[in-house]
C-alpha cells in the first residue's frame, strides 16, 4: 500500500503560516498506516520495529585466569536465566527482563579474515573479504524496510558516526541494497532532525524561526486539537508542545514531499550541531533522534553505525567522552596495566547510552497498540569481532520485541567455555590460529527476527535453519 500523507486526517497536524509540523502518534488518533496494519493483521496487532546498532573493535576477553575476567569480560559469566553481568553490561541491569545477550554467532564467510573488514557483512553476511572484487548484498534492515517501507515517511533511517558510506571494507554504514550497493549514512544531527521533523514551503522556516505569529498559529492549533484528545493523549501532546518555541527550525526541500506535513518533537534537550567532539551528548543526540522518528511513525527501520574499524574517522574519538584518546587504541592495550579495565570502561560508555535508549522504548507506552514502544521494537546491538580482531563469536545483545514472541531475561552461551580471549601479546593474533570450535551462523538469528518482524521467509543469506532459542 502506498500512503498519502497529504490524505491524514487534519488532526495529526498543527498548521501556521505555511508550516505544517505533525504530531507524535495518538492513541485516539490512529494514522491510516496504523489502522492498514490492525485492519490486515487483527485487531492485536501493533506496529513493529527494527534498528540495528553496531560497534567497531571487538570487546575485553581476558581469560579467565586473569585477574580482570571478573569485573571486565565483556560476555556475562554463566548461561541461561542464571547469569551474572560484569562491569561491561552492568549499565543493562535495568534491562536484563528484556534484552538476551548471544555469544557463538558468527557469519561463516567472514571467520577467516582480519576483524578490520567485517563491519561490511554485519547485517549482510556476504563474502566480501579480506582483498580482491569485492561484492555485497542486501541487508537485514533493507530486507525488512522492503515490507513496511511504504507504510510510513521514510523507508529507513541509515545513520553513522563517520557518514557516507566509507571505502569497500571500510565501510561507514550497515545498510545495503538489495544489488549490495551501500546507502548513505547520515551522521548531522541537525541534518537528521530537519530531514524527520521540518517541513516547510519557500521561505516558511525562515518565518518561523523569526515570527511570533507563526508559533502562535501553531499553539492555537493544538489548543482545538487539545479538546478533541483523552487524558492520556493531552498529556502526550503538552509534553511535545513545552519544546515548540524553543525547536531550531532549517529547510530540506524534498521535491516528492513538498507537501508533505512533518512531526514535531520535544527537541529542546538535544544539541543539534553536535560533532564527536562532544562524544557523550553525540552520542545521545543519534540515539535521540532515532526514538523520536520511531514515536512520530516516521520510519519503523533505523541502523546506526557507531563507528568504522581500524581506528578511521570521527568515531575513532568517542573514547574521549571516558577520558581516553582513541578508542581503537584500547584493544591493543589490553596487555598494559589496567588495559582490560580502560577497554572495559569504554564499553560500558557504549552500553551505557544504548541502554539510555532503549529504556526509553520501554517507559513509553505503545501510543497506537499494546505494551510499551520497546515491546513493538526489536533492537539488536553487537560487533562483528569478539577478541582481538577475531571474526568468530560475536558479541550481541537482542532487544524488546516481546510483543513478537522474543523471551528474554537470558545469556545463550553457545560459545560456551571454549571462546578463545587473552591481550595479544604481539604474535599470531586470534583470528589466525587454528578454529576449536564451530560458530552457528548469525543468519539463523536473522531469519528468526524477519519471521517475527511479519516476513515470511525461511531463509537469509546463508542461514542453514531458524534461532528458535529466542
Amino acid at each position: 500500500m502506498t500512503l498519502n500523507l497529504n490524505a491524514l486526517d487534519r488532526r495529526r497536524f498543527l498548521r501556521g503560516s505555511g508550516v505544517a509540523l505533525a504530531l507524535p502518534l495518538f492513541e485516539s488518533v490512529p494514522t491510516p498506516s496504523v489502522r492498514a496494519a490492525v485492519d490486515t493483521a487483527g485487531p492485536d496487532s501493533n506496529p513493529r520495529r527494527l534498528a540495528c546498532f553496531y560497534f567497531p573493535d571487538g570487546v575485553p576477553m581476558p581469560l579467565a585466569e586473569d585477574p580482570a575476567y571478573k569485573d571486565w569480560s565483556w560476555f556475562p559469566q554463566g548461561n541461561g536465566m542464571d547469569f551474572r553481568f560484569t562491569k561491561c553490561l552492568e549499565p543493562l541491569e535495568p534491562l536484563r527482563n528484556d534484552l538476551t545477550v548471544l555469544s557463538g554467532l558468527s557469519h561463516p564467510a567472514a571467520r577467516k579474515i582480519h576483524g578490520h573488514s567485517n563491519a561490511d557483512q554485519f547485517l549482510t553476511a556476504a563474502p566480501t573479504g579480506s582483498d580482491g572484487p569485492y561484492r555485497n548484498a542486501i541487508s537485514l534492515d533493507q530486507e525488512f524496510a522492503a515490507h513496511v517501507g511504504r507504510q510510513t515517511r521514510f523507508s529507513s533511517l541509515v545513520m553513522s558516526t563517520d557518514g557516507g558510506t566509507g571505502t569497500p571494507r571500510g565501510a561507514h554504514t550497515l545498510s545495503f541494497n538489495r544489488n549490495g550497493r551501500a546507502i548513505s549514512a547520515e551522521y548531522r544531527p541537525k541534518r537528521v532532525f530537519d530531514m524527520l521533523f521540518v517541513k516547510s514551503d519557500e521561505d516558511a522556516a525562515r518565518r518561523l524561526a523569526l515570527n511570533k505569529n507563526a508559533l502562535d498559529d501553531l499553539l492555537t492549533d493544538a489548543r482545538s486539537l487539545r479538546k478533541t484528545l483523552s487524558a492520556k493523549d493531552q498529556k502526550s501532546l503538552d509534553e511535545y508542545l513545552e519544546s515548540v518555541r524553543e525547536a531550531e527550525v532549517r529547510v530540506e526541500k524534498a521535491k516528492h514531499w513538498i507537501n508533505t506535513p512533518l512531526p514535531t518533537v520535544d527537541a529542546d534537550h538535544l544539541n543539534l550541531d553536535l560533532t564527536p567532539d562532544e562524544p557523550r551528548l553525540y552520542l545521545q543526540t543519534m540515539f535521540e533522534l532515532i526514538y523520536l522518528a520511531f514515536r512520530t511513525d516516521s520510519t519503523r527501520v533505523a541502523t546506526y553505525q557507531i563507528g568504522r574499524e581500524n581506528g578511521v574517522g570521527k568515531s575513532d574519538h568517542l573514547a574521549r567522552a571516558v577520558g581516553f584518546n582513541l578508542s581503537h587504541q584500547l584493544s591493543h592495550e589490553t596487555k598494559n596495566p589496567d588495559g582490560w579495565k580502560n577497554f572495559g570502561i569504554y564499553c560500558q560508555f557504549l552500553n551505557e547510552e544504548y541502554g539510555r535508549f532503549a529504556l526509553k522504548l520501554k517507559q513509553t507506552p505503545e501510543p497506537a497498540g499494546g505494551g510499551t514502544m520497546l515491546d513493538n521494537t526489536l533492537l539488536l546491538f553487537g560487533s562483528a569481532s569478539s577478541a582481538f580482531h577475531l571474526s568468530r563469536n560475536y558479541p550481541l545483545i537482542l532487544a524488546g520485541g516481546k510483543n513478537m514472541g522474543f523471551t528474554h531475561g537470558k545469556y545463550l552461551n553457545y560459545a560456551g567455555n571454549d571462546a578463545a580471549g587473552g591481550a595479544w601479546d604481539g604474535g599470531r593474533e586470534p583470528w589466525q590460529k587454528k578454529v576449536t570450535r564451530e560458530d552457528i551462523p548469525l543468519s539463523n538469528l536473522f531469519v528468526t527476527m524477519l519471521q517475527r518482524l511479519g516476513v515470511e521467509t525461511e531463509n537469509f543469506a546463508d542461514s542453514t535453519d531458524a534461532l528458535t532459542d529466542v
